[in-house]
């Protein structure tokens, strides 16, 4: 280490060369902005030569042109000198600045050749390396993501395992040498406040950092060779019970009806490129992954959400033909995106899965994309399920009636945890709202050709007189009594917590506010208007007296007093409690006051909005203009299912391509009908 102690070297810290705005003097980054004792970055630097302060970004990155051997291209990189260096004297660690011998040797290492197993092919054409750092230093091959005594090190590393004659064994020691490639690249940066070096690039993508630790062997190696040894010596494998393969999703060598359960976790959008990544470790194998079937979001390879969807779908159906009918798939979501997130469950139905159950999973320790953006921070767990033979038989004889209806509504609930609390609250199940399960049903028919043969009227009420209601849910007979038994562990019921930007969200919130509390129009009004902070620009405004008037009733006054509405005052207002419904006092106190409908009476209530709503979407079908900009969804959905029914499929595309396009793929109704309407008129 200093030509008289022995001592092995572990790492060495490079910094990147910025020039000050002010005196255009050299500034060594880590050098200016790294506090010795603190081990912190500064954000603000101070130039060593004028002393002006400023950040990174304020600086000007300096570059060094060099012959690049490999292409026989004059090349420009960033201008990096070493700032550190830590070694090991026996067993004690120390630190030094790299003095006149060791940049003498680094100088010789810099000029030997590049060893022939290093791989100097071109970086492929992606969203990654168009922006950000990769473009800013400017790496386009392989070989520019390794300084020259990594490359040196890994390639005689590679040379030794590929020379090992026994195949099992030369497989082994290339996988232990390959763990060691994005670790002792330029893509390492270093990190002074963490103890160990190993491993300090950003994962899911490609990133080169103003200060790059390069890690010898030994140091990033030893600790993985220990690790890698447990697991292969304490596996025990028994022939015929296990078998592991990798290919492509959309065509899996498998019989139908064979799998009892899947578990999947699939690329989402844009969220990680991941055969872009993995050309780094693949190049030096010479084998490269075709990335076009990727399912991925990708405008790089013009990849739209279309494109993606089509892609997810097609593997989705190979999952739904291997699994057993009645089994399970769990699928693990990662995406800020709304449309991708419409895509995704587009796909699924189409496939055939039917969704019963969504919930949040928090990894603690998130992704690079989740850490530095937008991205949401915790992932979703989604529990689809694939229908029995029994249901799935009534739509293959073609005798689709009304009983299938009911007849899915009852393996859904099934299927649907019956009780959901935690922390002495219970959570309302969604897939148990009436709501939700008319969705649900209108999508499983959708999906399958097939036209729903039960208005949404007739089946709200249908559903009431069918199956017995707790706390808004649905069940079925044999689950009130565990569901009952468990509400009674629990102090409260949380209620869906509601975003309020549209007509669908706005009703929701209205029911959930008079359920709780039936109430006169002026004392509602006031909390409506403050819910009113996003409402979408696409859609129309809706006034809160319309939607009460198309949604719920108002008691006037005469006659007994609702149930909905004598329940609450009783329980509230101990002067009015054991009165008669046709109290006069009583009904003084509920006369004005809206209050969710029972379902016989919603029935109607459905049908008087339903002919409104299609009276609206006649003026969509009628316009002329390119465009809508301000439309009314509920009266496009209403619109979209009667042409369904009608097996009018030219309206539905007609009028689909007047709305905005990213309303169209994120709204959660729209695109099932858009989809299946444009497969019809293709096959037509």
């Amino acid at each position: 280490t200093d030509g008289k102690t022995k001592g092995r070297i572990n790492y060495t810290v490079w910094s990147e060369v910025f020039a000050c705005p002010e005196c255009s003097g050299e500034v060594v980054f880590l050098e200016a902005a790294l506090d010795r004792e603190t081990k912190r970055v500064s954000k603000e630097i101070q130039c060593p030569h004028c002393q002006a302060v400023a950040s990174k970004e304020q600086m000007d990155l300096q570059f060094e042109t060099f012959l690049d051997r490999p292409t026989g291209r004059t090349e420009r990189r960033p201008k990096r000198v070493p700032v550190l260096m830590n070694y090991n004297v026996g067993k004690a660690r120390h630190e030094k600045v790299p003095d006149d011998r060791d940049l003498r040797l680094l100088e010789r290492i810099r000029a030997l050749p590049l060893p022939p197993e290093v791989p100097t092919i071109e970086m492929p054409d992606c969203q990654m390396t168009r922006v950000g750092r990769m473009r800013t230093t400017n790496v386009r091959h392989v070989h520019h993501l390794f300084l020259p005594r990594a490359a040196h090190a890994l390639a005689a590393l590679w040379r030794r395992a590929t020379a090992e004659p026994d195949h099992r064994m030369r497989n082994m020691l290339l996988f232990f040498v390959e763990q060691a490639i994005w670790g002792m690249s330029v893509l390492a940066r270093y990190a002074p406040t963490h103890f160990s070096q190993v491993n300090q690039y950003l994962s899911g993508v490609y990133y080169v950092g103003s200060q790059i630790v390069d890690v010898s062997p030994w140091y990033i190696l030893k600790g993985k060779l220990k690790r890698l040894r447990k697991p292969f010596s304490m596996s025990v494998t028994l022939e015929g019970s296990a078998a592991i393969t990798t290919g492509d999703c959309a065509r899996i060598p498998i019989p139908d009806d064979s799998v009892d359960y899947i578990f999947t976790d699939p690329p989402f959008g844009e969220n990680i490129y991941y055969a872009d990544l993995n050309f780094l470790v693949e190049s030096w194998h010479r084998v490269l992954t075709d990335p076009t079937p990727e399912a991925i979001v990708d405008r790089a390879k013009k990849k739209g959400l279309h494109q993606y969807q089509d892609l997810m779908r097609r593997c989705f159906e190979e999952y739904f033909r291997v699994l057993k009918p009645g089994r399970w798939m769990t699928m693990v979501f990662s995406n800020s995106s709304n449309a991708v997130w419409r895509a995704i469950q587009e796909a699924l139905g189409t496939a055939g899965f039917v969704v019963a159950d969504v919930r949040t999973l928090d990894k603690k320790q998130g992704s690079y994309r989740q850490v530095t953006s937008t991205a949401v921070k915790q992932d979703l767990v989604i529990s689809a399920y694939k229908p029995t033979e029994a249901l799935t038989e009534r739509f293959r004889l073609g005798t689709v009636g009304e009983d299938a209806v009911w007849a899915f509504v009852t393996e859904h609930l099934r299927n649907v945890p019956v009780f959901v609390g935690d922390g002495g609250q219970a959570e309302v199940v969604v897939e148990r709202t009436p709501q939700m399960l008319h969705d649900r049903m209108v999508a499983f028919f959708v999906q399958r050709g097939v036209a729903v043969p039960i208005s949404s009227p007739d089946f709200f009420a249908g559903l009431a007189q069918r199956f017995p209601e707790r706390d808004g849910m649905v069940f079925l007979p044999d689950q009130v009594a565990e569901y009952d038994r468990k509400r009674t562990t629990v102090r409260e019921l949380r209620q869906l917590s509601l975003f309020v930007n549209d007509e669908a969200s706005a009703i929701q919130w209205v029911r959930q506010q008079l359920a709780r509390k039936p109430q006169a129009f002026q004392d509602l009004q006031p909390q409506f208007m403050r819910e009113l902070q996003a409402w979408a620009k696409h859609e129309r405004t809706i006034e809160l007296k319309e939607i009460l008037e198309q949604n719920f009733l108002c008691y006037d006054g005469t006659g007994p007093v609702p149930s909905q509405i004598h329940s609450y005052l009783s329980s509230n207002f101990k002067h009015l409690r054991g009165r008669p419904k046709d109290d006069p006092e009583l009904r003084a106190k509920a006369k004005d006051r809206w209050y969710v409908p029972d379902p016989n009476k919603q029935a109607d209530l459905e049908k008087l909005r339903e002919r409104a709503l299609l009276r609206e979407f006649e003026e969509y079908k009628a316009f002329k203009g390119r465009r809508l900009k301000v439309y009314r969804t509920e009266a496009v959905r209403a619109g979209f299912k009667a042409a369904y029914d009608a097996k009018d499929y030219q309206t539905i595309v007609a009028v689909a391509r007047k709305l905005p396009e990213k309303v169209l793929q994120e709204d959660e109704k729209l695109p099932m009908y858009y989809d299946v309407a444009m497969m019809r008129l293709g096959e037509s």
